[in-house]
């Protein structure tokens, strides 16, 4: 077996882009809080900036900032594989 080094960048076989949307939409809908998926679908999918965000739900912009970053952890450790 050949060794990879890790600065490499080998991510593993990719692959096709229905199976990524699919594990996306999937990992969206069970695995983030209610509010991760509202602030994650208001950022990326309605292009809403987190000034807007903060004040359309009433918080502080910090807190959909922490927020939004737990959601991309979530999203990153579920799709991981």
């Amino acid at each position: 077996m050949k060794n990879i080094p890790f600065d490499t960048g080998f991510l593993g076989p990719k692959l096709p882009k229905e199976v990524q949307l699919t594990r996306m939409r999937q990992v969206i809908r069970e695995a983030l809080s209610p509010a991760q998926r509202e602030i994650l679908i208001a950022y990326y999918f309605q292009g809403l900036s987190i000034p807007q965000i903060a004040k359309t739900r009433g918080v502080h912009k910090s807190t959909v900032s922490r927020t939004l970053h737990r959601a991309e952890a979530n999203l990153r450790l579920h799709l991981k594989y």
